[in-house]
């Protein structure tokens, strides 16, 4: 992934915060924010010729070195893309590739209702670990003021 591909990434960020079912996240930040947050040798795009349908990428869940191998995984697709196995081809590509750049746990917080990226993350191996209740309140959408539970699901990679 790179600035080049921003405006359709940032597009089909826009659509999944729209859902209320993807992130806290209100709107989308600015490429320099997403890129300072991302791990640069983690992230890629699903194109299908000139169209992206979708991305993915991690940050660091603490600047504790004792933490450096264990990342948080955000995945989107195009609403278009729906269906198409491009979240898994995405999430498949991190899981091979994480190891080699110091990655030894990936961690997902997927909202409950989310079933769809609830099945999609246990389908390449990550399993549920919890479920961290009302962890934020959301400001915007559908559920605009109420309480989100996130269920937590982790992948280790050194098994």
């Amino acid at each position: 992934m790179t600035e080049a591909h921003w405006p359709r990434v940032a597009a089909i960020y826009a659509a999944g915060i729209a859902t209320g079912q993807a992130t806290f996240a209100a709107e989308v930040p600015s490429w320099e924010e997403f890129d300072a947050g991302k791990h640069p040798g983690l992230r890629w795009v699903a194109v299908d010729g000139d169209a992206v349908l979708g991305w993915v990428a991690v940050s660091p869940v603490s600047a504790r070195a004792v933490y450096s191998g264990v990342v948080e995984v955000s995945v989107y697709v195009d609403p278009a893309a729906h269906g198409r196995g491009v979240g898994r081809l995405l999430l498949e590509r991190l899981l091979v590739e994480a190891p080699a750049q110091g990655v030894w746990t990936v961690q997902a917080g997927v909202f409950p209702e989310n079933t769809a990226s609830l099945a999609l993350h246990t389908a390449v191996g990550f399993r549920v670990v919890g479920t961290r209740e009302r962890l934020g309140r959301m400001t915007f959408g559908p559920f605009a003021g109420r309480w989100r539970d996130v269920v937590l699901l982790e992948r280790r990679l050194d098994d």
